[in-house]
């Protein structure tokens, strides 16, 4: 494998020196049913209405509210019939009398009457202060457009300013009077002193204003059954199923089952090592570098089977790493301390070479326009070159290592790279202003989550450390448990928002870790060589891809899938049933 000494630092493949949250619980009441006609329910009251006032195993549930929250559900389902029926039957009223009187006066635009209604409601001083404060500016907006300066002039002397609330908006309201034109500025337009229109829109303010308890809030049944939703999947440690999977008939667990877990293909096609495997961002090709200096494009079909397009030869050392174009129409190949090529995806055709006299070239990556790249460089410069390779910027110094990932954010504006043996450089390219990562180890490689918001770090001291890097830099988690002691070995984000990490180990084995809670899931036996690197694919949450000393990619994926066994056509793939 090219062990190094102990004395020296660890290149870039090159090797290096020695060295709970609780589900919601199950509802077990059980429903009697009743053999009678539909037409005797409507016509019998619920015999439960004086059972009690909770529902519910665990007796939190006030029953009035439940039965309030239903009726407002069948409303906004346009079920109104059925809404009214609810009502009847249960004896509890979705809103009480007043606030019925209420709602259909702001909806039919009788402000005056609406106001005096809101004050036998029975709200706090300043809710209701605020309340009438919409619906006298509304009064207010329809008489200036019906040209009656001189009564919306009263209504605002008068009537708005008394109530003493967002003084603000009052003096932009008298800017009205003087200059209709203000009216537009302020984004009020003709539309929302129309009629009914006006009135659904005050209603719909009043609704967020207003005391749930007085006004049922829309949606308010959808809300809480999403919230429980969304409490069983993070609950859920193996997560890894859109959400159209979810169903409201039974609790959400997602099993092991959900993570790729079993070998279903083994591609060779390499003669040597594999170093680096990347799945382009659409996931529909995986790129793949190697020690006998050559990349590989491979096309992931419809059906996932990975097959083999180009095989890219030019490079005389080691391809380090691949990197896809925003597009994923292009793929650039780094050779080991020599030069980057740029291919085109679909002919496999070198469209240019990038190098420096007398520099070699360790790292690279795509501007976010795919206008152009970066490189580091082993004079620890970092270059960035348009397509046809002029210089655009550069910076020298101790910008980069021997062993140096790098990465752009997606609005171009920050470069990471390793510029010593345990820190990272978060460069930021407009205002000039560095800010560094220091780790407890040397670092061995790195890579950017999707948002942009977090750094996965591979250590040393076989420690991989997730960094938040808005602001200031913090470490957030820690995962441990796979072996490294001579080789760089590389890691990634994956599955469904990226909830998951997974790393190559020098054991032979894949490691696949919880993101939050920093759980060990799942090793992966397979591989009969130190597992360099990992690309969990991002438009397949199922597919993951190992690259292997043993010359040998493997592509995973869920245990379902039960596959026949058999050879490929082009002799260098071959399917499998288990994990090896």
């Amino acid at each position: 494998m090219g062990v190094a000494e102990d004395s020296e630092p660890p290149l870039k493949r090159v090797k290096g020196p020695v060295e709970e949250s609780k589900g919601l619980p199950e509802d077990h009441s059980t429903t009697k049913s009743v053999s009678c006609s539909l037409g005797d329910q409507m016509a019998r009251p619920l015999t439960s209405q004086g059972d009690g006032e909770t529902i519910g195993s665990q007796g939190v549930i006030r029953k009035a509210e439940f039965i309030k929250i239903i009726t407002r559900a069948l409303y906004s389902l346009g079920y109104d019939k059925s809404g009214a029926l609810l009502e009847e039957e249960s004896g509890i009223p979705l809103h009480s009398s007043v606030v019925n009187l209420f709602m259909g006066q702001v909806a039919n635009g009788k402000w005056d009457d609406s106001v005096a209604t809101l004050r036998t409601i029975g709200l706090s001083d300043e809710i209701m202060k605020s309340a009438s404060f919409l619906i006298l500016e509304q009064k207010f907006l329809e008489l200036l457009k019906m040209e009656k300066v001189a009564a919306a002039l009263d209504t605002l002397r008068n009537e708005i300013v008394p109530l003493h609330v967002n003084l603000d908006r009052v003096h932009k309201l008298a800017s009205c009077i003087i200059s209709p034109s203000q009216c537009i500025r302020l984004g009020i337009s003709g539309q929302d002193t129309e009629g009914t229109k006006s009135g659904s829109k005050i209603l719909e303010k009043l609704q967020k204003l207003l005391p749930a308890a007085i006004m049922i809030p829309e949606k308010r049944l959808e809300h809480l059954v999403e919230r429980a939703l969304d409490v069983q999947r993070e609950a859920c440690v193996f997560h890894n199923t859109s959400d159209s999977d979810l169903s409201l008939y039974s609790d959400h667990q997602c099993g092991k089952n959900q993570i790729p877990s079993q070998t279903l293909q083994i591609v060779e096609a390499h003669k040597n090592e594999v170093w680096f495997v990347q799945f382009s961002h659409n996931g529909k090709y995986l790129g793949s570098s190697s020690k006998d200096h050559s990349a590989i494009i491979w096309e992931v079909k419809e059906d996932g089977q990975v097959l083999l397009k180009h095989t890219l030869c030019g490079h005389q050392k080691p391809v380090l790493i691949v990197s896809w174009s925003p597009d994923d129409s292009q793929i650039l190949t780094c050779g080991q301390d020599e030069v980057i090529r740029r291919w085109d995806v679909s002919s496999g055709k070198c469209l240019h070479v990038f190098e420096k006299t007398g520099v070699g070239l360790i790292s690279c990556g795509w501007f976010p326009d795919g206008r152009g790249i970066f490189a580091g460089m082993t004079d620890k410069s970092i270059c960035l070159w348009d397509l046809d390779g002029r210089d655009l910027e550069c910076w020298k110094g101790q910008r980069t290592l021997r062993i140096s990932d790098m990465a752009i954010t997606d609005d171009g504006k920050r470069i990471i790279s390793v510029c010593r043996e345990s820190a990272i450089l978060l460069l930021d390219r407009e205002a000039k202003f560095d800010r560094l990562i220091e780790e407890v180890d040397m670092i061995t490689s790195f890579s950017l989550s999707k948002d942009n918001k977090f750094l996965l770090v591979n250590l040393m001291n076989q420690e991989i450390h997730l960094w938040s890097i808005e602001g200031d830099p913090k470490l957030i988690s820690e995962y441990k448990g796979h072996k490294r002691t001579r080789f760089v070995i590389r890691s990634c984000f994956g599955g469904l928002d990226q909830s998951f990490i997974a790393s190559g180990s020098e054991d032979s084995q894949v490691y696949i870790w919880h993101r939050c809670s920093g759980e060990l899931l799942l090793a992966l036996p397979g591989h009969s060589g130190a597992v360099n690197c990992v690309s969990w694919n991002p438009g397949n949450l199922h597919m993951l891809a190992s690259a292997s000393d043993d010359g040998t990619i493997r592509i995973w994926g869920l245990d379902r899938f039960n596959l026949k066994g058999g050879e490929q056509s082009n002799g260098s793939n071959h399917q499998c049933n288990g994990r090896s």
